[in-house]
């Protein structure tokens, strides 16, 4: 059965959420006016780290991630995409170009952070991480050891966070790639990741040894393993194709605004 009452409060999940929290206060606060003098409190960022926080919190602190970890894969590709969208949207969104050049602008740095955060490179790492962590050993490890388990959604986040960033950088040494580049960017992984959504989707075996063996809920219909599978992979297709469809428009409406611009001048 599951505890509804299960949240999770461990030291490092509870401490790591408010030392991000607590930096985030004291670039914004105190050190504003040595980084970004004359710049007011970033209100509408601070709405958007806060909440990524919260949302993170939600996805692997809940009894979400009891289900998902214990019952049903459907229940864990939810928790999934809430880190890899929301979560990581938030958290870029919740930063300023002040808070991240004084380290991403370091000439030191700057040569291997413009390959790491290359569309390319992005496109390489997220499709890689997402893939290989759903191959069978590798998913099924997870469910049975905390340590890796804790290891795969730090690492889930960390490639939505390359995903994000050729769009969604808030940084000016390393900035946002061009609208058109942009739409081609989200396309290009779009394809790149249709292997691993039709592996899950329409393989005809149970991939994951803890599902297939896992008690059947009464809060969830009795239904099969075999259905939460396809719900789990039709879950990861569908709202992969619309979050990555809206960001393809997003691209698009600033592309063609930029062109109107352009032909007014």
């Amino acid at each position: 059965m599951i505890d509804w009452r299960h949240w999770h409060n461990e030291p490092y999940l509870v401490g790591g959420l408010v030392l991000f929290g607590w930096l985030w206060a004291v670039l914004a606060g105190p050190l504003r006016g040595r980084l970004a003098p004359g710049e007011a409190f970033p209100r509408r960022n601070a709405w958007c780290f806060y909440s990524a926080l919260v949302i993170f919190y939600l996805a692997v602190g809940s009894p979400l991630d009891q289900i998902g970890e214990r019952f049903l894969f459907s229940a864990h590709m939810f928790q999934h995409q809430l880190l890899i969208y929301p979560a990581a949207i938030l958290f870029l969104l919740g930063l300023t170009p002040w808070m991240v050049d004084p380290v991403l602008g370091r000439p030191e740095l700057r040569r291997a952070l413009r390959v790491l955060t290359h569309p390319l490179s992005c496109a390489v790492i997220y499709t890689l991480v997402i893939s290989l962590w759903h191959a069978p050993y590798a998913y099924d490890l997870a469910l049975q050891n905390k340590l890796v388990h804790v290891g795969e959604h730090v690492m889930f986040f960390g490639a939505a966070l390359f995903y994000w960033w050729p769009m969604l950088s808030p940084s000016r040494a390393l900035p946002p790639i061009s609208y058109g580049a942009q739409m081609v960017y989200f396309f290009a992984v779009l394809i790149l990741m249709t292997p691993v959504f039709a592996y899950i989707t329409f393989s005809d075996d149970l991939l994951y040894p803890t599902y297939e063996y896992a008690p059947r809920l009464p809060e969830f219909g009795f239904f099969s393993a075999a259905d939460d599978q396809l719900l789990a992979g039709v879950g990861m297709k569908i709202v992969g194709m619309s979050v990555a469809g809206g960001a393809f428009a997003v691209a698009f409406y600033h592309w063609f605004r930029a062109g109107e611009r352009a032909e007014k001048k």
